[in-house]
C-alpha cells in the first residue's frame, strides 16, 4: 500500500493526485467542473506551486461524490530527519461549508496508511489558533510537539507505529 499515482480512497472520498490540467486551472483561475464554489482556497494555490508531474508526494483533491471540497498531500518527498527517519510535511485544507464533517481526518488517516507502510513519518504545521486543525492532527496521532515553525506556527509530528519516541 506504498503511495501510488492512483487515487487514493476511502469510504466517503476519492483523493486523486494533481494533474497538469488541475493545476494549470488552479494556477490561472479557471474553474473545473465538479469544484465547489470556493475552491480553490489560497493554500490551494500555494499547494500547486509545489507540483511536479507524476510526484506521489505532491497535493491530492479531496472529493466527496463529484465535489472537490479542498486539498491534502506533502510539501515535497521525504528525507531523512537527524534521527535517520524519512520524513516530510503534510497539509490539507478544506472550503468552509466541509468543516466538522471529519473530510480531513478521513483523508489524513487515508494518506497515514500509505506512509507508514513506506516508513515515514509526517509533520504539519499549524496556527496555534486553528483549533480545528489542532483536532484533526490530534485525532491522527500527532503527538510529538517540536515548537514553534519561523512563522510562529506550531510544529507537530506524528510518530511512526512501533517506533520508540
Amino acid at each position: 500500500m506504498v503511495l501510488t499515482l492512483a487515487p487514493v480512497a476511502t469510504e466517503r472520498l476519492s483523493l486523486p493526485l494533481w494533474d497538469a490540467p488541475t493545476v494549470a486551472a488552479i494556477r490561472s483561475g479557471q474553474r473545473l467542473e465538479g469544484w465547489h464554489p470556493e475552491f480553490p482556497r489560497e493554500d490551494d494555490r500555494d499547494a500547486a506551486s509545489l507540483w511536479h508531474d507524476g510526484d506521489v508526494w505532491g497535493p491530492r483533491s479531496i472529493v466527496r461524490g463529484v465535489t472537490t471540497l479542498g486539498s491534502v498531500g506533502f510539501f515535497g518527498p521525504p528525507s531523512v530527519a537527524q534521527d535517520g527517519v524519512p520524513e516530510t510535511e503534510v497539509g490539507y485544507g478544506l472550503v468552509a461549508e466541509a468543516w466538522g464533517w471529519g473530510f480531513a481526518t478521513e483523508a489524513l488517516r487515508a494518506l497515514l496508511g500509505h506512509t507508514d507502510e513506506a516508513g515515514v513519518r509526517l509533520r504539519a504545521s499549524v496556527a496555534p489558533e486553528n483549533a480545528r486543525s489542532l483536532r484533526v492532527l490530534a485525532k491522527c496521532g500527532f503527538t510529538e510537539l517540536r515548537g514553534p515553525s519561523e512563522d510562529g506556527e506550531l510544529v507537530l509530528a506524528r510518530p511512526l507505529p512501533g517506533a520508540r519516541t
